[in-house]
């Protein structure tokens, strides 16, 4: 009676604990996502471009953030501006080097919640350069879709110097200006489905 008893208090304590630590795993839908970015092209225009391959897992708690993470790889040589010569340059050793480094990665150590936006600390890794970065990002539901799935929308934003990560190809305009802004600015809209 008491090997029974302890048993039941044992899974008892398995299901508290698990209930406490839980989070909800959400992936992109990729037909409602854009990760992007904008650069300055000889000071004078903006220039946009996205990554086309990429993989995000978010770990999400509400009611405990300790339990939330955000783990996301992109693909260099999936990097499209719309311009194929510009693409290939990209994917070149002046800039990306994708051959070497395939892919750019953010993990998280840690997710706080300041006033009506999320913050996401942690490692941003580009061209083998790892610096520690704050991503500020906005949570937009959860919502039902018709088929009964539950979704999320992630907006964030991050500026970056590419310099920082050794992407540092550039040339100087006569008027002093560089044909390739240093200031990278990330811009990510993200769409989420739960999983199960």
């Amino acid at each position: 009676m008491r090997f029974t008893q302890l048993i039941y208090v044992a899974m008892a304590v398995v299901f508290i604990i698990t209930g406490i630590r839980a989070s909800d795993k959400y992936v992109p839908d990729k037909a409602h996502t854009n990760i992007g970015f904008t650069v300055k092209h000889m000071v004078i225009a903006t220039v946009p471009g996205k990554f086309g391959e990429y993989t995000i897992d978010f770990m999400f708690d509400e009611n405990d953030l300790e339990n939330s993470s955000i783990e996301a790889t992109i693909k260099t040589a999936s990097i499209d501006t719309d311009n194929e010569k510009r693409d290939n340059h990209l994917r070149s050793a002046d800039f990306f080097n994708a051959e070497k480094h395939p892919e750019i990665t953010f993990v998280s150590k840690e997710v706080i919640k300041k006033n009506d936006q999320y913050i996401a600390k942690g490692t941003l890794t580009i061209r083998g350069v790892s610096k520690q970065v704050e991503l500020p990002f906005k949570l937009l539901g959860p919502v039902q879709d018709p088929w009964g799935n539950t979704r999320l929308g992630v907006e964030a934003g991050l500026t970056i110097d590419r310099q920082d990560y050794g992407v540092s190809w550039n040339k100087t305009l006569d008027t002093g200006g560089l044909v390739v802004s240093d200031e990278v600015n990330i811009k990510l809209d993200v769409e989420l489905q739960k999983e199960g």
